[in-house]
Protein backbone atom coordinates (compact mmCIF):
# COMPACT_ATOMS: atom_id res chain seq x y z
CA UNK A 1 0.00 0.00 0.00
CA UNK A 2 0.97 3.37 -0.36
CA UNK A 3 0.58 7.09 0.45
CA UNK A 4 -1.14 9.83 -1.69
CA UNK A 5 -0.20 12.41 0.86
CA UNK A 6 1.19 10.51 3.75
CA UNK A 7 -0.74 12.17 7.07
CA UNK A 8 0.91 13.60 10.20
CA UNK A 9 0.45 10.43 12.24
CA UNK A 10 -1.11 6.55 10.91
CA UNK A 11 -0.63 3.70 12.28
CA UNK A 12 -1.34 -0.24 10.35
CA UNK A 13 -1.74 -3.34 12.18
CA UNK A 14 -3.56 -6.95 11.47
CA UNK A 15 -6.33 -5.16 8.97
CA UNK A 16 -6.72 -1.91 11.07
CA UNK A 17 -5.37 1.75 9.83
CA UNK A 18 -5.90 4.43 12.45
CA UNK A 19 -4.97 7.77 10.81
CA UNK A 20 -4.90 11.20 12.26
CA UNK A 21 -5.66 13.78 9.51
CA UNK A 22 -3.87 17.04 8.75
CA UNK A 23 -5.54 20.53 9.20
CA UNK A 24 -7.18 21.85 6.08
CA UNK A 25 -6.73 18.95 3.75
CA UNK A 26 -9.19 17.98 1.02
CA UNK A 27 -10.10 16.57 -2.78
CA UNK A 28 -11.81 18.97 -4.53
CA UNK A 29 -12.19 20.17 -7.78
CA UNK A 30 -13.60 23.82 -8.87
CA UNK A 31 -17.82 23.13 -9.01
CA UNK A 32 -19.30 26.01 -6.99
CA UNK A 33 -15.91 27.08 -5.04
CA UNK A 34 -13.51 27.32 -7.52
CA UNK A 35 -10.99 26.07 -5.80
CA UNK A 36 -8.90 23.08 -6.78
CA UNK A 37 -7.48 20.64 -3.50
CA UNK A 38 -6.10 17.23 -4.03
CA UNK A 39 -4.04 17.15 -0.37
CA UNK A 40 -6.40 14.58 1.80
CA UNK A 41 -5.11 11.49 2.29
CA UNK A 42 -5.32 8.82 0.71
CA UNK A 43 -3.89 5.29 1.21
CA UNK A 44 -4.15 2.84 -1.58
CA UNK A 45 -3.11 0.06 -3.94
CA UNK A 46 -3.44 -0.13 -7.52
CA UNK A 47 -6.13 -2.58 -8.90
CA UNK A 48 -6.85 -3.77 -12.42
CA UNK A 49 -10.12 -3.95 -14.34
CA UNK A 50 -13.68 -4.92 -12.35
CA UNK A 51 -13.55 -5.58 -8.60
CA UNK A 52 -15.43 -5.28 -5.38
CA UNK A 53 -14.10 -2.86 -2.58
CA UNK A 54 -15.17 -2.86 1.12
CA UNK A 55 -13.98 -1.44 4.70
CA UNK A 56 -15.55 -0.59 7.95
CA UNK A 57 -15.25 3.25 8.87
CA UNK A 58 -15.37 4.96 12.33
CA UNK A 59 -14.13 8.36 13.27
CA UNK A 60 -14.09 10.78 15.83
CA UNK A 61 -15.71 13.82 13.84
CA UNK A 62 -15.74 17.05 14.84
CA UNK A 63 -15.18 19.67 12.31
CA UNK A 64 -17.20 21.02 9.61
CA UNK A 65 -16.32 18.15 6.05
CA UNK A 66 -14.55 16.20 8.84
CA UNK A 67 -14.78 13.11 6.34
CA UNK A 68 -13.57 9.41 5.83
CA UNK A 69 -14.27 6.26 3.45
CA UNK A 70 -13.49 4.69 0.21
CA UNK A 71 -11.62 6.25 -2.66
CA UNK A 72 -11.10 5.45 -6.60
CA UNK A 73 -8.72 7.06 -8.30
CA UNK A 74 -7.74 7.13 -11.64
CA UNK A 75 -5.72 11.24 -11.65
CA UNK A 76 -6.21 14.37 -9.97
CA UNK A 77 -9.42 14.72 -12.37
CA UNK A 78 -10.80 11.78 -12.33
CA UNK A 79 -11.69 10.06 -8.98
CA UNK A 80 -14.44 8.97 -6.53
CA UNK A 81 -14.35 9.43 -3.00
CA UNK A 82 -17.57 8.26 0.06
CA UNK A 83 -18.03 7.61 2.90
CA UNK A 84 -18.99 9.70 6.64
CA UNK A 85 -19.01 13.50 6.19
CA UNK A 86 -19.72 15.80 8.94
CA UNK A 87 -21.99 18.50 7.75
CA UNK A 88 -23.42 21.18 10.04
CA UNK A 89 -23.14 18.82 13.04
CA UNK A 90 -24.68 15.51 11.73
CA UNK A 91 -23.07 12.29 10.07
CA UNK A 92 -23.84 12.36 6.61
CA UNK A 93 -23.37 9.53 3.95
CA UNK A 94 -21.24 11.34 1.47
CA UNK A 95 -20.37 10.77 -1.97
CA UNK A 96 -17.97 12.86 -4.20
CA UNK A 97 -17.77 11.62 -8.39
CA UNK A 98 -14.87 14.17 -10.18
CA UNK A 99 -14.71 14.16 -13.87
CA UNK A 100 -12.81 17.62 -14.03
CA UNK A 101 -15.08 19.27 -11.54
CA UNK A 102 -16.52 17.69 -8.69
CA UNK A 103 -20.08 16.79 -7.50
CA UNK A 104 -21.40 15.98 -4.28
CA UNK A 105 -24.44 14.04 -2.54
CA UNK A 106 -25.22 13.68 0.67
CA UNK A 107 -27.89 11.65 2.80
CA UNK A 108 -28.23 12.48 6.61
CA UNK A 109 -27.68 9.64 9.24
CA UNK A 110 -30.11 9.76 12.01
CA UNK A 111 -28.40 8.99 15.06
CA UNK A 112 -24.51 9.03 14.15
CA UNK A 113 -23.42 5.74 13.92
CA UNK A 114 -20.38 4.84 15.67
CA UNK A 115 -19.22 2.74 11.82
CA UNK A 116 -20.19 3.15 8.62
CA UNK A 117 -19.44 -0.21 5.94
CA UNK A 118 -18.60 0.84 2.42
CA UNK A 119 -18.58 -1.22 -0.92
CA UNK A 120 -17.63 0.10 -4.21
CA UNK A 121 -18.23 -2.04 -6.90
CA UNK A 122 -15.95 -1.43 -10.29
CA UNK A 123 -17.76 -2.68 -13.08
CA UNK A 124 -15.57 -1.31 -16.38
CA UNK A 125 -16.75 2.47 -16.64
CA UNK A 126 -18.94 2.54 -13.58
CA UNK A 127 -18.59 2.85 -9.64
CA UNK A 128 -21.68 1.58 -7.56
CA UNK A 129 -21.16 2.66 -3.84
CA UNK A 130 -23.32 0.98 -1.12
CA UNK A 131 -23.37 1.66 3.00
CA UNK A 132 -24.19 -0.17 5.94
CA UNK A 133 -25.06 0.34 9.13
CA UNK A 134 -24.77 -3.20 10.55
CA UNK A 135 -22.61 -4.55 7.49
CA UNK A 136 -24.91 -6.95 6.34
CA UNK A 137 -27.85 -4.87 4.81
CA UNK A 138 -26.57 -2.31 2.09
CA UNK A 139 -28.35 0.56 -0.01
CA UNK A 140 -27.16 1.89 -3.20
CA UNK A 141 -25.47 5.29 -2.52
CA UNK A 142 -25.11 6.26 -6.62
CA UNK A 143 -24.15 4.79 -9.50
CA UNK A 144 -21.30 7.22 -11.45
CA UNK A 145 -19.09 6.99 -14.04
CA UNK A 146 -15.07 6.65 -13.80
CA UNK A 147 -13.23 6.96 -16.86
CA UNK A 148 -12.18 3.57 -18.67
CA UNK A 149 -8.69 3.15 -17.85
CA UNK A 150 -7.19 -0.59 -17.62
CA UNK A 151 -6.12 0.31 -13.63
CA UNK A 152 -6.88 2.07 -10.83
CA UNK A 153 -6.00 3.23 -7.50
CA UNK A 154 -8.17 2.10 -4.24
CA UNK A 155 -7.80 2.61 -1.14
CA UNK A 156 -8.95 4.46 2.27
CA UNK A 157 -9.64 8.63 2.25
CA UNK A 158 -9.96 11.10 4.88
CA UNK A 159 -9.60 14.63 4.97
CA UNK A 160 -9.85 17.81 7.51
CA UNK A 161 -11.37 20.35 5.19
CA UNK A 162 -12.55 22.89 7.81
CA UNK A 163 -10.89 21.70 10.70
CA UNK A 164 -7.89 20.88 12.89
CA UNK A 165 -7.44 17.52 12.45
CA UNK A 166 -9.36 13.94 13.45
CA UNK A 167 -8.78 10.74 14.25
CA UNK A 168 -10.13 7.79 11.77
CA UNK A 169 -10.13 4.52 12.03
CA UNK A 170 -10.56 2.18 8.51
CA UNK A 171 -11.27 -1.82 9.38
CA UNK A 172 -11.05 -4.80 6.92
CA UNK A 173 -10.34 -2.99 4.07
CA UNK A 174 -9.75 -5.45 1.10
CA UNK A 175 -9.98 -5.44 -3.06
CA UNK A 176 -11.78 -8.66 -4.25
CA UNK A 177 -12.52 -10.05 -7.51
CA UNK A 178 -16.10 -8.54 -8.90
CA UNK A 179 -19.08 -10.49 -7.35
CA UNK A 180 -21.77 -12.24 -9.43
CA UNK A 181 -24.23 -9.47 -10.59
Amino acid sequence: MLWHHEPPHWEARDDLLVVTTAPRTDFWRATRYGFVLDDGHFYYQVAQGDFDAQVKVMGAYRDLYDQAGLMVRVDEANWLKCGIELVEGVQHASVVATRDYSDWSVLPLAQAPAALWLQVARRGDSLEVRCSRDGEHYQLLRLAYLVPVPQVQVGMMCASPQGGGFTASFQGFAVLPPSRD
